[in-house]
């Protein structure tokens, strides 16, 4: 019944009820109405806030969980290698003390590569210090049962708390050691908090707005502007945390990390008993609705005039731009990001469309450089071990599916250690990308070329035979061998292995190729070998 009554004097639509609020507001006092203004702007502005606040704590919070598992993956990759696993087992053996010097050394390269690694540290199933970076090794505070939780979830995270012997925040990941399935210990880093105040700043909204990374129990560990050496040395409690934690996502008005009033939205991070805690101050947050509040006070008896007249005409201007908008924002909110509107008009709604226009085509760039980025290798432009891994699965897939062969070509640079300590980083990384930029050259199109991890290559060749990755492989030795780089001349040892013949999985063809680099490295580098019988 309503709603027939409200179609009938056409209050469904947005000219309608902006007339309608035209001529109630000729009758109504100036203070009530702008008081009702005034409400009306600051439940506007402050879903305008909550959104903001809402956007910057789910985007720091997913990019917080995206970097613990980077940093649990890069720390799986060391604990993997054979320098950890199989040094960490002679240990205890006869000849103890050289595999703990290669496991040392291994640990300090690794350490000087990545400068957020405090210090690494190879700890027994007890919780003893086995091997350190650290000349003078400081305590790994893991929490209680954590040798029963790595082995569950193959990682354990750590409190994050101030060192004394680093001076610094610090927060503990640790990984397991495995050797033919027994478990030898943990490999931990101490990673600096400085990293999460990096990460923090990107997504700070202002000079005004604030990032706080916080435990569930209302700890502070780290801000966009006030790092772990201001908050970990502190022992103080956030109380809004605890109100926010029962309706994560909702803003709310209370008092901030500091004291001072703040508008603040709260979301817990996944995998951590973390919080990623986005506020602003209350004063600025609102400074527009109240300086709207007092203009509208004194110009809205001069309004009430006109506001009749121009209710009808500007329903009809706002309305069609509006619906475009909300169509267009529909469509945008179910993921279709190619929504262009047409520009029309002037004034405020055609500055919105064109912000309109500006942010979808943003997000969509954005996409499209996620989606680059996720599959691609910094360094080099190659694939990434993770695309690679994907792409050599659905080749497997698709070669079984049609019995047609494939071909896994695995390359290491030669001596590529003594290189990088003769001639730097630098030019070994330049020497990696050289390396890189002839492998697409020299391959096809349909071919998948990745860098595996360190100076490590793999090139999968689908619809090949090993004798023609063989020959793919000598091309490469042939213009590495014709091109100089810093220093001299580069070469590579390549391991071949073909499916079905050599391996039916991918984890095996994978293995196989390996095998063979390791023999073409064995009898001297720079060479092709296929890989041997299996017996």
């Amino acid at each position: 019944m309503l709603s027939r009554l409200l179609r009938t004097l056409r209050l469904d639509t947005i000219r309608g009820r902006l007339l309608v609020f035209a001529l109630l507001a000729t009758l109504i006092p100036s203070f009530t109405t702008s008081w009702i203004s005034y409400l009306q702007n600051r439940r506007s502005l402050t879903a305008k806030i909550t959104g903001e606040l809402q956007s910057m704590s789910a985007q720091t919070a997913r990019e917080l969980d995206l970097w613990i598992k980077e940093r649990l993956y890069e720390l799986r990759v060391f604990a993997s290698s054979y320098e950890v696993s199989e040094n960490v087992d002679r240990i205890p053996r006869a000849g103890g003390a050289r595999a703990h010097g290669r496991l040392t050394d291994y640990l300090r390269s690794v350490r000087e590569r990545f400068t957020d690694y405090q210090e690494l540290q190879v700890v027994s199933p007890d919780g003893q210090e086995v091997a350190s970076t650290a000349p003078r090794p400081t305590a790994v505070h893991l929490p209680a049962g954590w040798a029963a939780a790595i082995r569950r979830d193959n990682a354990v995270v750590g409190e994050a708390y101030w060192d004394a012997g680093l001076d610094k925040g610090v927060i503990v990941f640790a990984v397991p050691i495995y050797q033919t399935g027994r478990f030898l210990g943990a490999l931990t880093v101490k990673l600096d908090m400085g990293a999460l105040h990096r990460l923090l700043r990107r997504f700070a909204g202002g000079q005004a707005g604030q990032v706080y990374l916080v435990t569930t129990a209302g700890r502070p560990i780290v801000g966009s502007r006030a790092g772990s050496t201001d908050l970990l040395r502190r022992e103080v409690t956030a109380p809004i945390v605890r109100r926010l934690l029962d309706r994560e996502g909702a803003a709310a008005d209370d008092r901030g990390v500091d004291g001072t009033e703040v508008v603040a939205v709260l979301k817990r991070v996944p995998q951590l008993d973390w919080a990623v805690l986005a506020e602003t101050p209350a004063a600025e947050a609102y400074r527009q609705v109240t300086r709207l509040r007092d203009v509208t006070a004194l110009v809205m008896a001069a309004l009430l005039v006109v506001v009749g007249l121009l209710g009808y005409v500007l329903g009809l201007v706002i309305s069609r731009p509006l619906g475009r908008l909300t169509r267009g924002a529909a469509r945008v909110a179910a993921g279709d990001l190619d929504v262009h509107l047409p520009v029309t008009g002037g004034g405020e709604l055609r500055y919105v469309t064109e912000v309109f226009n500006d942010m979808v085509e943003r997000l969509r760039a954005s996409r499209q450089e996620l989606e680059r980025l996720s599959v691609t290798d910094d360094l080099t432009g190659l694939y990434n071990r993770r695309h690679l891994m994907e792409a050599l699965a659905n080749e497997v897939r698709r070669s079984r599916r049609l019995a047609h062969p494939c071909a896994l070509l695995m390359g290491d640079v030669d001596h590529f250690k003594e290189y990088n300590d003769a001639h730097g980083h630098l030019a070994g990384d330049q020497a990696l990308a050289h390396v890189a930029a002839i492998m697409r050259e020299t391959t096809r199109d349909v071919d998948t070329a990745a860098r595996y991890g360190g100076e490590e290559f793999v090139l999968l060749m689908p619809e090949t035979e090993a004798s023609g990755a063989i020959e793919t492989a000598h091309r490469i030795r042939a213009r590495l061998a014709s091109e100089a780089v810093a220093g001299g001349k580069l070469s590579v040892s390549f391991g071949v292995a073909q499916f079905p013949d050599d391996a039916d999985t991918p984890e095996a063809l994978l293995a196989r190729a390996d095998a063979a680099l390791y023999r073409a490295k064995r009898e001297g580098r720079d060479r092709v070998l296929r890989a041997p019988p299996t017996r």
